[in-house]
């Protein structure tokens, strides 16, 4: 078994290979190098794994790179693909999210808005009717910026979308795009003059297990969320967890019980409880928790983890990777049991994201 990794850091991109089970990495040397790399996608459905990276062009600004040979070239479009209409008046300042879908190539940037590709990434079109929605006037950054960080597709059903954004919330469309409507029933925003108002959450990260679509789980700036009911209403999962602050959310590609977190002490203390690097397991939905820490440093650990620098892969059993803000990435080849360095000493991590190949 081949595995894929690629790491998207404060300068530039690394791609790490792993075959024989995953007990052994080769790591390239930097691709786009002093390049922010926030977030990046892996495409096996052709005959060669594609790397499609959120770079930046000193010609164009923001774009989507690609490569079909491991990094080895790269492919960049002639024109601007990512780009608002000259009569919205903006400029994309960044691409935070790129999400792949059934035939469909979704990009969230800052300022929040979506774009969709049906070209494989070549080109991309504004996806309207969230760009004018009438909440929009109200949307506004959160302490990393203002953008559609989450982009999560329906497997079964394209016309159906959730998204989220700092500061917004959770938006869902059920047509395609045409209209959208907010779905934070529950998640509070202590920072708002209501607890539970309709939008203007500060949500961190969003996940759904394709083997259960209706339940979702989500990282709020403070509070952890499960949906049971299709992003209708959320209920707070957060006890027995040692912070409800934090940034990652990831679902087991197969189980739909279970999720992943890296919980923070609070958003005034960004770091582990108790200086210890612990992933945090949830068997039942996230009735329960348990702290994983075999071959994670005990104490003395200050850093923490963005919320796209964890992830899983769809191995069975599944591996689970985080990267740090100190540069350290870490993968676990038994769903969390055990974990194992695969590089240190790179650049602040962004995003790590795995496919078996």
């Amino acid at each position: 078994m081949d595995v894929l990794l690629g790491i998207g850091t404060r300068k530039g991109l690394f791609l790490a290979r792993s075959s024989g089970g995953r007990s052994g990495w080769e790591l390239s040397k930097p691709h786009f190098p002093m390049t922010d790399v926030h977030t990046l996608a892996i495409d096996t459905s052709g005959p060669s794994p594609r790397v499609l990276v959120a770079v930046a062009n000193e010609h164009f600004g923001p774009t989507i790179a690609s490569s079909t040979d491991f990094g080895e070239s790269w492919q960049e479009p002639d024109h601007a693909p990512v780009a608002f209409p000259e009569d919205t008046g903006e400029a994309v300042k960044g691409v935070w999210q790129i999400t792949l879908g059934e035939g469909v190539v979704y990009a969230g940037v800052e300022p929040s808005a979506l774009f969709k590709s049906t070209d494989g990434g070549e080109t991309f079109e504004l996806v309207r009717g969230l760009w004018e929605h009438e909440h929009r006037a109200n949307w506004t950054p959160g302490g990393g910026g203002m953008m559609i960080h989450t982009i999560l597709p329906h497997p079964t059903n394209p016309e159906r979308v959730t998204v989220a954004m700092s500061t917004g919330g959770v938006y869902r469309t059920e047509d395609g795009g045409e209209s959208w409507r907010p779905s934070n029933h529950g998640i509070k925003a202590d920072f708002l003059p209501g607890e539970f108002p309709e939008y203007g959450q500060c949500v961190h990260k969003v996940a759904m297990n394709p083997a259960n679509p209706d339940r979702y789980f989500l990282q709020n700036h403070g509070g952890v969320y499960r949906s049971d009911d299709d992003t209708a209403t959320w209920t707070s999962i957060a006890e027995g967890l040692p912070g409800d602050f934090g940034f990652a959310m990831v679902a087991h590609p197969r189980k739909p019980d279970v999720i992943y977190n890296f919980p923070l002490v609070a958003d005034v203390l960004r770091f582990p409880p108790d200086g210890r690097c612990r992933v945090y397991r949830s068997e039942d939905a996230g009735e329960s928790w348990t702290g994983l820490g075999k071959g994670l440093p005990s104490e003395g650990f200050y850093s923490a983890v963005m919320r796209d620098a964890m992830c899983a892969d769809d191995a069975d059993p599944a591996g689970i990777y985080f990267g740090s803000r100190s540069g350290e990435v870490w993968m676990s080849p038994d769903e969390g049991e055990s974990w194992q360095l695969v590089a240190e000493h790179l650049p602040d991590v962004f995003c790590v994201r795995a496919a078996v190949i």
